[in-house]
């Protein structure tokens, strides 16, 4: 059966559909040997032979990895960088499996970050119509008063629209600065940083602890470990994506 070039090898792991389509059109993937190029081209990934990178394309179907990465901060949430930042791709060497991760943390920001060759699975976890709820344990300058934390989640205005959080809790405080736990369901570009700025408490330090039922947990800074069995069926319950295989 014809697919779309990208869609497949999206779907084989290699990467996302976006950086799919940048290979194709770079000269960087042949099919049946020959350069393939042209938006849209489509192949029967059955029948035909395709290369990536020079890489050949399995034609079973992969093995789905699913894991969960206690990202450091100053790392970039890329597999390459071409300013020659340290990248998540760093703290995978043990990976076998062509991985990428699923959303961003930005380079100042640390935590959880979850990792996958499984490209549907990724895209419904990102879609911003999967309100995903991602957990966040902030320092900030300053100590919040109710009446911030009460702002926080009626919504602060971003870019002509509300920014809300589903929930926020002062956790400790000291005279300098406070550090509170926050729930976004949105994936905008630094949408807790900017929530916080524009409630005058300014992010000094950003750790993601959970996204949607998965947590951090007691896993060591820079390493990953794979996501659970338990972990995918509940994450699945809780109404986002099932993982196509489940690890045992």
């Amino acid at each position: 059966m014809s697919e779309r070039l990208h869609k497949v090898i999206a779907e084989a792991g290699v990467c996302s559909r976006r950086a799919a389509e940048r290979l194709v059109a770079s000269g960087r993937v042949r099919v049946n040997g020959r350069v393939v190029s042209g938006a849209g081209s489509r192949v029967d990934p059955e029948r035909d032979s395709i290369e990536v990178e020079g890489r050949a394309l399995p034609r079973s179907a992969p093995v789905r990895v699913y894991l969960a990465l206690n990202k450091p901060r100053g790392y970039v949430t890329t597999l390459s960088d071409p300013e020659g930042r340290r990248t998540v791709a760093d703290l995978l060497g043990g990976v076998r499996e062509r991985v990428f991760p699923v959303g961003r943390l930005d380079y100042a920001s640390e935590g959880l970050l979850l990792v996958t060759n499984d490209g549907p699975w990724a895209r419904r976890l990102m879609a911003p119509s999967s309100e995903v709820p991602k957990v966040y344990l902030v320092k900030v300058r300053g100590r919040p008063a109710a009446s911030a934390l009460a702002r926080l989640r009626r919504g602060v205005m971003l870019d002509g629209r509300p920014a809300r959080a589903r929930a926020v809790r002062q956790v400790r405080s000291s005279t300098a600065h406070a550090w509170i736990e926050l729930t976004v369901t949105e994936g905008r570009r630094h949408v807790v940083r900017r929530m916080l700025r524009a409630v005058g408490h300014p992010v000094l330090r950003l750790r993601r602890i959970g996204y949607g039922t998965i947590k951090l947990g007691g896993l060591a800074v820079g390493s990953c470990r794979a996501l659970t069995r338990a972990e995918l069926e509940r994450l699945a319950r809780s109404g986002q994506p099932t993982a196509e295989r489940s690890p045992t």
